[in-house]
């Protein structure tokens, strides 16, 4: 008997059809959601607790802030104290995971939710998990090497001493060799429990193989979250991690646990040995590790890169099940979710990301390899719609100094990398008590209220919700697969040093990403795991970079994938062994599908051969980026000029729809565009989305401005908002320029009158001129200070990738403008243009700009702060950065100002 009658199916096949996602395609409702998008697609931040030293009625405040901002949700974060408990003034740090500090998070969740905000929570204090629960025992591990010279004719040794829990694993002796070294292919074991050797007529090496810990501790803990980093390859250490803290914050959650619980990028450095695993290593490889530790730690073999890519496997093996698996399961059965940052150190892999329900990642890199696109592809790959990312993290340093130009310059870059929710980092809870700017984290941009620009926020976060929202939507469409070497990463591993996206950072060169980018296309990353699994999707290329190492199993999905149609692109060096270094007759036969190119100066041409590309320009073609969306009948693209300065150039896209929109981000306003040769001009850092469908376009073409009907460049009134001085400009000035406003922060609103014959009958502007690009830096090659044991210290920070808008912009640094008492909108970035038809009248009209610079001036006018009590007390937590920039910069109104139609 069938389970369904025809009736029934056709029922339930129609309900289906009304609540699918994918629906007849309508760019009418596409183009009223995108806007007004849904709330779901608003950004969110993360929120700063410091100490933790909060009080309920800030907690509340700082929500409703957010809300009022559009942000749609806050990511609760636990870190390091600012201040020493000052009873007078209400200051008091609740010990991490102490009732106070409990109550306020059940507090903080609860009016959240009451206010539709969504709220995570980071499952500990600072980073990597760990904390007073944490043992030794259950702390991060690493291997040790003690080498004990043998002189010749020696008939002992001195075994090394031992530091408190650390245990001797293996021992071996080798030959020496000149230059202090030791030669592994000698290498014979060596009794661990005597100290009689056979004497030899040359100088020898003794290696003692010692299972330690990293000494790591969690950095920037809040009080009471201090100690040592837990092992992520250890089941238990994780478990206990899990009782012991992020137990607790899910209770104080009550009856509404928290959307996601969050672990930060892993950064467990030198976590490279936990206690079990030789024993692992045996049961999954079929060999004992320790007799090959010497061919391990020397490397430079094939036979030491088998032992190398063999441990790193495991090591990958271990943190998936452990750490990843154990964790989202946890969640899950406490009703959340797991979103982890699933790279860095322990050694992650790709496809490690399939283990997190929701995989984010960071980093402003879009041209090199990066995390962020390593969490996006892993997305798309995986079939998850919303791609997180942690956004501005080194955003123009000093703290402070971030402007909204400069966040979108980074927020575009993180769209067209695939990013879809950005989470600020971060929004810094500051009691009113401590003053102005507030607290800050000790290296990222502030994006609460205590920034004078703050007035435009609403608008910056309704930009960044209006794409992230547009690239929901539809299904990802990346044209080129760019497949991971993980094999060889794993090969590649040495002591202390096993992190697979820290090894792709050389296996997958910039030049190699700028030239496929350049070339009209954008990238996912996968590896073979994922090929293996859930195959190669809707991607027309397989890139495969310089590869030694590939899977039989994986080399036979790709011959498949070419059979069916798809197109293999090899460059540099085809993959010529197996897994375990071993030369296949299938590995050998897949050279014989791939189209082989030797270097990146061929690669241009080959994937043009290939496929089409997406996006084809006449010039410009390093500063131009895009993402495109397919949707069940029209294509979505959005398309980023990351550089400063005008481009000008034509455009072909790769759609085979008829009709083409394109739409402005700011104001969700359309106008008619071909498919093919479209003039496409923007401004440094301006973005444009294009829309191509078989509906016909009910907009007109755009058209540039040029008459001017007003200069509004002079005879401006000021008035300083936190000060009341008024005074009156001639000539626009900078306010740095007079010494009683040099370290004026906040807002001044400048005011005129100007009067019109008629009102206008044609589309009026107001417009800014005048800003220009400024040099660009190289960037910088630091490394972090090592402590003696090789370890980073933990206590150094130094500067990150940072992002920042290199233009000298002619409102420095945002603007809302008033006309005829009404707001007409703001200014925040190029194009300074702002369509006022509506608000002008015949006659006398009035303007207000009311424009806002960042608190760095107010900020370069006070002292020093003085940390030695808080360090005192606390020890030395955090470091502030880059206080040498500390200075005024140029504010104000700063170029000309015209009426345009």
């Amino acid at each position: 008997m069938p389970l369904f009658s025809a009736r029934s199916l056709f029922r339930l096949l129609t309900i289906g059809l009304l609540i699918s996602p994918i629906t007849l395609f309508s760019q009418a409702n596409l183009k009223q959601q995108f806007q007004n998008p849904p709330a779901e697609s608003r950004p969110m931040v993360r929120w700063w607790w410091f100490g933790i030293a909060v009080e309920k009625g800030e907690l509340l405040r700082e929500l409703q802030q957010m809300k009022a901002d559009g942000i749609g949700g806050a990511e609760l974060a636990f870190v390091y104290p600012q201040v020493l408990d000052d009873p007078a003034k209400g200051l008091r740090n609740y010990p991490f995971l102490s009732p106070e500090m409990l109550d306020c998070v059940h507090y903080a969740q609860q009016e959240g939710r009451k206010l539709g905000l969504r709220i995570d929570v980071t499952m500990g204090s600072g980073w990597p998990y760990g904390g007073p629960a944490t043992t030794l025992a259950e702390a991060a591990g690493r291997l040790r090497v003690a080498e004990v010279p043998i002189p010749a004719n020696s008939s002992t040794i001195t075994p090394p001493a031992l530091a408190e829990g650390e245990s001797l694993v293996s021992a071996s002796i080798a030959d020496a060799l000149p230059g202090s070294t030791w030669d592994a292919a000698s290498a014979q074991p060596l009794p661990i429990s005597s100290t009689a050797i056979a004497p030899a007529g040359t100088a020898r090496v003794a290696l003692f193989f010692i299972a330690g810990h990293t000494g790591q501790v969690v950095k920037r803990a809040a009080v009471g979250a201090e100690g040592w980093v837990l092992d992520p390859f250890s089941g238990q250490a994780v478990e206990n991690h899990l009782k012991s803290v992020g137990a607790p914050l899910v209770r104080a959650f009550g009856d509404t646990p928290p959307y996601a619980v969050f672990s930060d990028s892993l950064e467990a450095y030198g976590a490279d040995w936990t206690a079990n695993l030789p024993t692992e290593f045996k049961r999954r490889r079929g060999y004992d590790l320790l007799p090959h530790l010497p061919e391990l730690v020397a490397g430079g073999t094939p036979s030491a890169e088998t032992v190398r890519h063999d441990w790193g496997k495991t090591l990958t093996e271990l943190v998936d099940e452990n750490y990843l698996t154990q964790i989202n399961l946890w969640a899950a059965a406490h009703h959340s979710r797991f979103r982890s940052q699933t790279y860095g150190e322990p050694a992650v892999s790709f496809s490690s990301q399939r283990l997190a329900t929701l995989a984010e990642g960071e980093s402003s890199r879009w041209r090199q390899f990066s995390t962020l696109r390593w969490a996006t592809s892993a997305n798309h790959v995986l079939g998850n719609n919303v791609s997180s990312g942690e956004s501005f993290t080194w955003l123009h340093s000093p703290v402070f100094r971030a402007t909204p130009l400069d966040m979108k310059a980074e927020a575009d870059i993180d769209f067209i990398s695939g990013e879809n929710l950005l989470i600020f980092h971060g929004w810094p809870y500051s009691p009113p008590q401590v003053g102005e700017p507030g607290w800050s984290l000790y290296a990222s941009a502030v994006f609460n209220d205590h920034n004078p620009w703050h007035p435009v926020m609403p608008d910056v976060d309704r930009y960044i919700q209006r794409i992230g929202f547009l690239l929901r939507q539809g299904q990802p469409a990346n044209q080129v697969a760019l497949l991971l070497p993980t094999d060889d990463a794993w090969a590649s591993f040495s002591p202390g040093k096993v992190t697979v996206t820290g090894a792709m950072n050389s296996l997958i060169s910039p030049r190699l990403m700028s030239t496929i980018l350049s070339a009209g296309y954008n990238i996912d990353f996968i590896d073979a795991d994922a090929i293996n699994s859930v195959g190669l999707g809707s991607h027309s290329i397989l890139l495969l970079p310089p590869t030694d190492r590939i899977p039989v199993a994986t080399v036979s999905k790709i011959s498949a994938w070419v059979a069916a149609g798809g197109k293999v692109i090899s460059l540099g060096r085809a993959p010529s062994v197996d897994p375990e270094g071993k030369t296949n007759s299938q590995i050998t036969a897949l050279s014989r599908q791939l189209s082989f190119v030797a270097d990146e100066s061929g690669l241009t041409e080959a994937l043009h051969q290939a496929v089409t590309p997406d996006l084809q320009l006449t010039s410009d073609q390093t500063a131009i980026g895009f993402i495109r969306r397919k949707l069940p009948a029209a294509d979505v693209y959005f398309v980023a000029n990351t550089s400063n300065h005008t481009i000008q150039t034509k455009a072909s896209f790769g759609t085979g729809h008829k009709y083409g929109e394109q739409w402005d981000p700011d104001n969700g306003r359309s106008s008619a565009v071909p498919t093919r040769e479209v003039d496409l001009k923007l401004a440094a850092y301006e973005s444009r989305v294009f829309v191509f469908s078989n509906v016909p376009s009910h907009s007109v073409a755009d058209h540039e401005t040029g008459s001017q009907i007003a200069d509004l460049s002079a005879d401006w009134q000021l008035r300083f908002a936190g000060t009341n001085k008024t005074e009156s400009q001639a000539t626009l000035t900078d306010w740095i320029a007079d010494p009683e406003t040099r370290f004026y922060s906040g807002e001044v609103v400048y005011t005129r009158e100007f009067n019109l014959t008629n009102r206008p009958s044609a589309s009026t502007y107001l417009q800014v001129e005048g800003g220009a690009p400024l040099p660009m830096p190289m960037p910088a090659e630091d490394r972090p200070p090592l402590l003696p044991n090789g370890m980073p210290d933990p206590r150094v920070t130094l500067p990150g990738p940072g992002m920042q808008a290199y233009y000298d912009a002619p409102i420095r640094e945002a603007a809302v403008v008033f006309i005829n008492g009404k707001r007409a909108g703001s200014l925040w970035h190029p194009p300074y243009r702002l369509d006022v038809t509506s608000y002008l009248q015949s006659g006398r009209n009035r303007i207000e700009i009311h424009v806002y610079n960042t608190a760095i001036n107010a900020w370069a006018a006070q002292p020093p702060h003085d940390y030695k009590p808080l360090i005192a007390k606390y020890g030395d937590r955090f470091q502030m950065q880059d206080l040498d920039k500390v200075h005024p910069v140029p504010s104000g109104l700063l170029g000309t100002v015209h009426l345009v139609q």
